[in-house]
């Protein structure tokens, strides 16, 4: 298992809603900073001391992951985290491609005419330095606030609390897939442009060109990280 770094325990009866969305927290925080490899077995107590809540704040927490598919409760031997593999990588962009493909056709539709621009031009912007440059760790947080703002746009468009609470899930996913995902400049510079094409299509208000797109990106995409494996 991974270092711990455990946290201060957090402690204030009555609030186990809020301390259980705490928990929920912290425990992917965990997952995703390393601190718990992917696909690793730890007891309770283990998540108790790496994320300083209480322990039943905790099992609600868990209960709430492993109807996520994040984690599998064995009772009375621990806990077991999922491991990224085939399955899962071609189940998560499945289904991004089954919600997307209809949110960008309405993102086409009713984004502002500024926002799809400040989109494109921070795209744009970042594959011209890239091309100038070259890749580097610099570029990173960009990479992800592009990432995720793009994407996050275009599922907001329909406007859907339901949708929006599915897709959290995926995001978690996504971000289980990408812990050992290879980022290098010619790789980076595709994905980027994928992402500047679906820009384009609906900047030139084209819902049929932004789903052919966005089909595109998800194709390349999982290509990329079935690489992986």
């Amino acid at each position: 298992m991974a270092n711990k770094n455990p946290r201060k325990t957090v402690a204030a009866p009555g609030e186990g809603s809020r301390l259980s969305d705490v928990a929920y927290a912290r425990i992917l925080e965990t997952l995703f900073e390393r601190r718990i490899p992917a696909g690793a077995f730890v007891s309770q107590s283990d998540l108790v001391e790496l994320t300083g809540v209480p322990v039943g704040p905790l099992r609600d927490a868990l209960r709430v992951l492993e109807g996520e598919g994040v984690v599998t409760i064995h009772p009375r031997t621990g806990i077991q985290f999922v491991k990224p593999g085939m399955e899962l990588t071609r189940s998560t962009y499945q289904f991004r491609g089954i919600i997307e493909s209809a949110a960008v056709a309405t993102f086409a539709d009713t984004a502002s005419d500024a926002d799809i621009a400040e989109l494109e031009s921070r795209h744009l912007k970042v594959i011209a330095q890239i091309e100038t440059e070259g890749f580097a760790p610099a570029f990173v947080a960009e990479l992800e606030a592009l990432e995720n703002l793009l994407h996050g746009s275009i599922v907001a468009s329909l406007d859907n609390v339901l949708i929006d609470s599915s897709y959290r899930r995926v995001r978690n996913y996504l971000r289980l897939l990408r812990l050992d995902r290879r980022m290098t400049g010619p790789l980076v510079l595709r994905s980027l442009r994928e992402h500047a094409a679906i820009l384009d299509a609906c900047r030139r208000r084209n819902p049929a060109e932004a789903v052919a797109a966005l089909q595109a990106h998800f194709s390349a995409a999982l290509q990329r990280s079935l690489g992986l494996y």
